[in-house]
């Protein structure tokens, strides 16, 4: 059987793609779709307003054909800038212009404002997969050469998927998250014992102290739990948290609507209750063994409360329901002693300027190296028992 002829088209709406097929390349071997790699949650960034040629996200997803069929998709922006992204490239932008080239626009293949790794290579499970992913990678240089922008940043991709990219040319980038690791513990009190003494009692302490004497009751809510009246309160969270950190929140309101309609089975929101009324939250996304905890808010400050709703009841509804782990969203070395570790991210950049590629592979060089060397620190600091006979 000759190989397939593929060709690439740009898709500039989620409208423009059928959500039959786009699921059908999201879902992986078993079936299963992350949730942020859904159709129904990339079209509900773009409904909402969220992530839209308004927001400096214009969509330019690339649809990869044969035969008339779409085989593989690579979720992708126009942008000119470099917000929402969470892998730092400001830097990169800064020295460009300096030397008198142009950087942006730049083309962006992620997910918008979701620091959490997944595929970004969505092809069809089968045969002919390995063969559609480098027509991908290799199809997505050739659309950056040819629209003239400077780059293009696939982020918060496999790492095998970045060592693909790398063969055809892409230079990689690595940084550093937490995640907490569920070994098989059979309760959170399981969890517990893994733990050096002290650092087990500092969390048996801290989420006392959040909750007791306080009046606040802890409520997850999923599914039909998720009415407006609750979206209405966790978006006053969301407010909050991001005016602080970002100056200007990148989710609409109507986008928790959006995906409380399309995706309520998948999202967990954790929510903190006083007197009758929420005061903080955290919205988590449920993936086939991942809990992926997002957001975060809260209109009362509380000690400790922070870790309890977005770190302890995580990792207690992971033990509960069998993930094989928590990803708490990026950056956060405080997340270590709550009982998540670090791991490695990456990244695959195409860069159009030789000599500009040339310079950002130094730089790049140098950074994996340390990256390598604080993961290495990082986890020798982890709370965990460092021998089976510590005596408590």
């Amino acid at each position: 059987m000759s190989a397939p002829t593929y060709t690439i088209r740009v898709a500039s709406s989620l409208k423009d793609i059928a959500a039959t097929d786009w699921n059908a390349c999201a879902a992986d071997a078993a079936g299963v779709i992350d949730p942020f790699l859904d159709h129904a949650y990339f079209l509900s960034l773009e409904e909402s307003g969220s992530a839209t040629r308004q927001t400096g996200w214009l969509g330019h997803h690339l649809v990869l054909e044969a035969d008339g069929a779409i085989q593989g998709i690579l979720p992708c922006y126009l942008k000119g800038h470099s917000r929402g992204e969470y892998v730092f490239d400001a830097g990169w932008a800064e020295a460009y212009e300096r030397a008198g080239g142009r950087y942006y626009p730049k083309l962006q293949a992620s997910v918008p404002f979701t620091p959490a790794t997944g595929r970004r290579l969505l092809v069809k499970p089968g045969e002919a997969g390995g063969a559609a992913r480098s027509a991908l990678v290799q199809g997505a240089a050739q659309v950056a050469l040819k629209l003239g922008v400077s780059s293009l940043h696939v982020t918060f991709c496999p790492e095998d998927e970045a060592a693909l990219m790398g063969e055809a040319g892409y230079l990689l980038r690595t940084d550093t998250q937490f995640h907490f690791e569920n070994e098989g513990y059979g309760s959170f009190d399981g969890f517990l014992a893994a733990l050096a003494s002290r650092k087990r009692k500092v969390i048996r302490r801290e989420r006392r102290e959040a909750l007791e004497g306080r009046g606040i009751t802890i409520r997850l809510l999923t599914g039909s739990d998720l009415t407006e009246e609750v979206w209405d309160a966790f978006f006053a969270f969301y407010m909050d948290t991001g005016s602080r950190k970002w100056g200007r929140p990148y989710l609409t309101r109507s986008f928790f609507s959006l995906i409380g309609e399309r995706m309520s089975d998948r999202i967990l929101l954790v929510m903190a209750e006083r007197e009758g009324r929420y005061i903080a939250g955290a919205i988590n996304f449920i993936g086939g063994d991942v809990l992926y905890g997002r957001h975060w808010g809260a209109v009362e400050e509380h000690p400790f409360l922070h870790f309890e709703v977005c770190y302890y009841q995580a990792i207690d509804y992971a033990i509960a329901h069998g993930l094989k782990r928590v990803e708490a969203g990026a950056q956060g070395e405080h997340k270590l002693a709550r009982g998540y570790r670090p791991v490695t991210t990456h990244s695959a950049h195409f860069i159009a300027d030789a000599g500009f590629r040339r310079a950002v592979a130094d730089y790049l060089d140098r950074e994996r190296r340390h990256v390598a060397d604080a993961v290495e620190e990082l986890d020798a600091l982890a709370p965990f028992r460092r021998a089976a006979a510590e005596v408590d």
